[in-house]
């Protein structure tokens, strides 16, 4: 409906337009003596211009849409020291423009000249400006070291970090994640041990199903779509990591996986997910991926037979007299003969480690004071 009105107000601008064309043929080129002659051309070259701007109108709200999207990602990346110089480039490109128009303007023109005239003017302007932005964001660092000292730990970083820049970024990937880890929360914390590196990007697609989850109007749902809502909103407020939404959809495709492994493939960015089969598909199109879950399992405690330590046992294990303890990373100890000491802090020597597919869990037996 917005796209509709607009298109009729864009519309209506080639009255005017179609009246002022009109008028400067008549008055340079064509000559008609006749009124009704004169107001017919003025009718058809205000209805041809009305129509052509409603044709033309949609391709411009396309290309528009692109434009403010391309717009909203880059000031979500950049840094707001970059945006910033970005913007004093353009101030300092528009009085360069002006500076340099300003003798075309003194020029006494009239007709078809001083249309061509005004479109010199703007084309100078966009010119500067866009030079303005682009020398300042690519200079910026030597403006900052005129506004600001740095420490030599800083100059060092700086001077190394230029050295490898390169080489850095075709290392680190971006890390595109999917719901389940949003819900699951455990990246919250992730990141703020400084483990992830390069960005993270949460589509508006991963977003949108979230939102539905948080909508549910089942309680549990619910709260967990709630909970992953929250998780994006401290992410994004996190200083350890550049986090970035997308735009980016597919139209065709309707399942959220597939769009999250299609945005991957398009971009080389990794797949972060708790997903067991996105994880499988990922494998299978050759896309990386890091799996939380995984990673909780390769930094559980390492403990070997014969090891002892010190538990507390807290309830009754499944088979006859043992018993039952966890570590703090919550790996399953189970305790023989160890039924009638719930309650006690025992120690104990490991006598077997077994490694499941729902986790480590380890034998022990008590060590007779």
């Amino acid at each position: 409906m917005i796209k509709k009105i607009i298109r009729i107000v864009i519309s209506l601008l080639g009255i005017p337009l179609g009246y002022g064309i009109s008028k400067l043929l008549l008055e340079n080129m064509f000559v008609f003596n006749n009124n009704f002659v004169k107001y017919s051309f003025n009718g058809i070259l205000i209805v041809l211009m009305t129509i052509l701007f409603y044709l033309i109108t949609p391709y411009f709200i396309t290309k528009m849409e692109k434009m403010f999207d391309r717009l909203e990602g880059l000031l979500i990346k950049e840094p707001k020291e970059a945006l910033i110089i970005g913007f004093v480039g353009i101030i300092f490109g528009i009085i360069i423009a002006f500076l340099l128009s300003l003798p075309i303007s003194m020029l006494a023109l009239t007709g078809i000249f001083e249309i061509i005239k005004i479109i010199v003017a703007i084309i100078i302007y966009l010119t500067f400006a866009s030079l303005g932005y682009r020398f300042s964001l690519k200079y910026k660092d030597d403006i900052l070291k005129l506004f600001k000292r740095k420490n030599s730990s800083e100059d060092f970083e700086k001077r190394y970090l230029s050295k490898k820049s390169k080489s850095l970024q075709t290392i680190v990937s971006d890390k595109v994640v999917d719901t389940s880890v949003l819900i699951d929360g455990r990246i919250k914390q992730i990141v703020e041990t400084g483990f992830i590196e390069g960005d993270l990007i949460v589509p508006n697609f991963v977003l949108q199903e979230l939102q539905l989850i948080a909508d549910s109007a089942d309680d549990l749902k619910r709260e967990r779509g709630r909970r992953g809502l929250d998780i994006v909103n401290d992410l994004r407020n996190s200083k350890k990591i550049n986090f970035r939404t997308t735009a980016k959809n597919y139209e065709d495709t309707k399942e959220v996986d597939i769009k999250l492994l299609k945005y991957a493939n398009e971009t080389g960015a990794s797949v972060l997910t708790n997903d067991f089969n996105l994880n499988k598909l990922a494998v299978i199109q050759n896309i990386k991926v890091l799996n939380i879950n995984d990673l909780a399992n390769s930094v559980k405690t390492v403990v070997l037979p014969g090891e002892k330590m010190i538990i507390n046992i807290i309830k009754e294990g499944k088979e006859k007299n043992q018993g039952l303890a966890y570590l703090d990373d919550g790996t399953m100890i189970v305790v023989e003969e160890g039924k009638g000491l719930i309650g006690q802090q025992v120690e104990v020597v490991v006598s077997t480690v077994l490694q499941t597919a729902a986790g480590k869990m380890i034998f022990t037996k008590i060590i007779n004071s």
